[in-house]
């Protein structure tokens, strides 16, 4: 077991766990080992919290030893993204303004994992300000499956952290597509909930309309456990929607009875026969688990992925408006960009990206009125390098297509859960997300475990690792 033990999924070390068979003092040990062996090469950890969490650990074993249980992630050893405020230990958003940050309380996403049971290991590494780059003069995270590929933006140290068994689990943010990105690129799962799911209290913001926090992790089933320890209505976050923390569901692991929307022509769009080949694989499991594919047509996301950036530039620059322009030189050259474009962006102009969104926003609804889900890729490019990344930052339009299938639906608010279907012939991971209803995560969980109750595409791990 102990040479299996770091890429178990969150929820087969739980039971682990809870029977007995390992102590989250062992466990947290030898996440702490494997991260000191490995870090030198993947850069995914900001901070590494180990005498915190062993003391989590302890606590953790002492009161299931007493018969105390308190979920599925009790004693499970996860990390953050390092834009939750940690009271404990320092919150820097992936910038150097922030660097000696010590928060005056924890996110309350963090205090729910802490009620939850579970150890925290530390704080993950992301882009700036939870934008496209990482601050040039911090460490980027190491792609496990390939040095030269995109390891994802900006919960780049989540995903490689979790692909590479530095974690169970984590918790990352998406405002374009954020979450969705780093489990394309390491093989994993995770979801942007619907907007407001979940508390967005001390969490540093890029762009607050735009702006989810999920779970990320090596299986459907993870996520969801995940999302009920941390979703739920929060005082402090007024945008929150209603309702208590949810309960863990019973789920039909099927297709039965579910109708998936396809839109054949947008998913060709400009899409690599790679993608397009894995999007056919899960329509035939679809089909075979008593699922009903079934065609529509999607809203235009041209406009919505061309105004993208633009829409978040200007909640950006009212997000850093107490650091920028006045400490400009300490920014990098990509964050600084955003935000100076959403500076100069008349009201008229943001007025004209605003109806649009709502536009947009009406057409998802209706359409999703006739499906549960519409299956889609994460990006239509597979497996980017970082050379093909930096000739994409020179085309607006290749840039826009990058995002066409993520950043409507940070605009729109609409669930979306992103999961492996298989590798390029390099060997590197492919993503696909189902979109659904706001508030439906559990059928999104469901379609996401249906998959990967027939198929092993979630359970490959970066080799040599």
């Amino acid at each position: 077991m102990e040479n299996e033990l770091h890429y178990l999924e969150m929820s087969e070390l739980s039971q682990l766990i809870r029977s007995g068979q390992i102590s989250p003092v062992e466990v947290t040990k030898a996440q702490l080992a494997r991260i000191e062996k490995l870090e030198g090469r993947l850069n995914s950890y900001a901070y590494v919290a180990a005498e915190q969490a062993l003391a989590q650990a302890r606590q953790a074993e002492a009161e299931l030893a007493r018969g105390e249980y308190r979920s599925p992630l009790h004693g499970v050893p996860v990390a953050v993204k390092d834009l939750f405020w940690t009271q404990d230990m320092p919150t820097t958003a992936g910038t150097t303004i922030y660097r000696d940050f010590l928060p005056p309380e924890d996110a309350t996403v963090v205090t729910r994992l802490k009620a939850a049971g579970a150890v925290i290991l530390g704080k993950l590494r992301m882009t700036e300000g939870a934008f496209a780059i990482h601050h040039p003069d911090l460490p980027a995270p190491t792609n496990p499956w390939g040095a030269a590929h995109w390891a994802g933006a900006s919960s780049s140290g989540s995903g490689v952290a979790t692909a590479a068994g530095l974690c169970y689990a984590a918790l990352g943010t998406d405002t374009g597509g954020s979450i969705r990105f780093p489990c394309a690129a390491n093989g994993l799962t995770g979801l942007k909930p619907t907007w407001g799911r979940v508390s967005r209290h001390g969490v540093f913001e890029l762009a607050a309309s735009l702006d989810h926090v999920g779970p990320m992790a090596r299986s459907a089933r993870d996520v969801l456990y995940l999302l009920c320890a941390i979703a739920g209505h929060d005082p402090k976050d007024p945008t929150s929607l209603p309702g208590a923390c949810l309960e863990i569901p019973g789920i039909d692991e099927t297709f039965k009875g579910l109708r998936v929307g396809v839109d054949e022509s947008w998913l060709s769009d400009g899409v690599d026969p790679a993608i397009q080949h894995g999007l056919q694989q899960i329509m035939a499991l679809i089909r075979e688990g008593g699922g009903i594919l079934q065609s529509v047509r999607m809203p235009d996301t041209r406009a919505v992925s061309a105004n993208w950036e633009r829409h978040c530039g200007v909640q950006t620059a009212i997000a850093h408006e107490a650091t920028y322009p006045s400490r400009a030189a300490e920014y990098g050259p990509a964050l600084s960009r955003l935000i100076d474009g959403g500076r100069e962006l008349g009201g008229m102009d943001y007025q004209r990206i605003l109806l649009a969104a709502q536009r947009f926003t009406g057409e998802v609804d209706a359409l999703l009125n006739q499906v549960d889900l519409v299956l889609a890729p994460v990006q239509p490019y597979a497996a980017p390098t970082y050379e093909q990344l930096a000739n994409l930052a020179l085309d607006p339009e290749a840039n826009r297509r990058l995002i066409q299938f993520t950043s409507p639906f940070n605009v729109s608010g609409h669930p979306c859960l992103s999961l492996p279907y298989g590798c390029t012939q390099q060997g590197l991971p492919l993503g696909a997300q189902f979109i659904g209803k706001k508030g439906s995560e559990g059928v999104l969980c469901r379609a996401g475990m249906a998959v990967q109750r027939v198929s092993d595409w979630h359970k490959q791990h970066p080799p040599g690792i």
